[in-house]
């Protein structure tokens, strides 16, 4: 699966407009020699299928090869702004899980209420609205004009950036952390909590849940430990694909934000078509979208013993 995929990103990028050369070729102080020796030295001027199986080879190496944009490692500067990633993507994934799959809980369990429509409301309002402008939104909000308060007190945030200096202060990165988790986690949050709903309703519904009421088990029990856990095989569908995200990073928000991830990194690449940190990242996204479905299929069978692989 692999290396069909990376057959198919190889074509596609290979015949992007402009190419790994273009920042090169609108510089007026670099002649057409330099231009052929940048090309001779970068391997395009052989044919594709020799190019792509040297690259092939040097992924298997671990070799990432050479981006031009950044002037460094492709592993390097994916590795540098892992971590950043990964604290604004798991911040967001784990307040959108734990908020999402309790709201759907409540929402199933409240069917029909003023609860229910009010979070089926929210929930449709999260899955419509462009992050884009949502996220354009928050900086004007809660950056620019802020948001007074009672007694004289103003809410303002960070409008960009992780910290405003270069020493560590908790509180400073908590602050520039709360506007892009929020844009994220809106449309994951919508998203979980319909599939919670919607799954435990089905589940309520079954016979082994009556026949649980009906040997006198307490609703509570019933609801988290016979109820719950079924109803969690198909959200884990979709909490399996969303964590290549983690690693991926959120290019649109990233870049709103100026969050020094790997999503803005790709957004960077891209405008300057760095294919080898292209394919970089798309590669080392790949990988996790297939660990990630066979993850899914092992928590499987550990929440349906039902479920078994030979």
């Amino acid at each position: 699966m692999l290396l069909l995929i990376s057959i198919i990103l190889y074509a596609i990028l290979y015949n992007m407009p402009g190419g790994p050369l273009a920042p090169y070729l609108s510089n007026p102080h670099i002649t057409p020699a330099d231009i052929a020796r940048l090309r001779h030295n970068l391997g395009m001027d052989q044919p594709v299928p020799i190019q792509y199986l040297k690259w092939l080879g040097h992924i298997l190496t671990g070799d990432m090869g050479y981006s031009t944009s950044n002037s460094e490692p492709v592993f390097q500067a994916i590795v540098e702004r892992i971590p950043a990633t990964l604290e604004l993507m798991l911040t967001s994934f784990v307040f959108s899980v734990v908020i999402g799959v309790a709201a759907g809980i409540i929402s199933a369990v409240w069917r029909y209420s003023v609860v229910d429509y009010f979070i089926t409301t929210l929930a449709f309002f999260g899955q419509s609205m462009p992050v884009f402008w949502f996220a354009l939104m928050m900086q004007l909000a809660f950056a620019v004009h802020g948001v007074p308060l009672p007694f004289g007190y103003q809410i303002q945030l960070p409008s960009a950036g992780i910290s405003s200096s270069d020493t560590f202060d908790l509180s400073d990165r908590l602050s520039h952390l709360v506007l892009p988790t929020i844009v994220l986690s809106l449309l994951s949050l919508a998203l979980y909590s319909r599939f919670m709903r919607s799954s435990l309703l089905e589940v309520l519904g079954t016979d082994y849940m009556r026949t649980a009421a009906a040997k006198g088990l307490s609703f509570r029990t019933i609801l988290f430990k016979h109820g719950l856990k079924n109803a969690m095989i198909p959200v884990v569908t979709i909490l399996a694909l969303s964590l290549p995200g983690v690693l991926g990073g959120a290019i649109i928000t990233e870049t709103i934000f100026a969050w020094p991830g790997t999503g803005r990194l790709f957004y960077n690449a891209l405008t300057q078509s760095d294919i080898a940190l292209l394919m970089g990242v798309l590669i080392m996204l790949a990988f996790l979208v297939v660990f990630s479905n066979l993850l899914a299929d092992v928590v499987y069978a550990w929440l349906d013993p039902r479920v078994k692989y030979d």
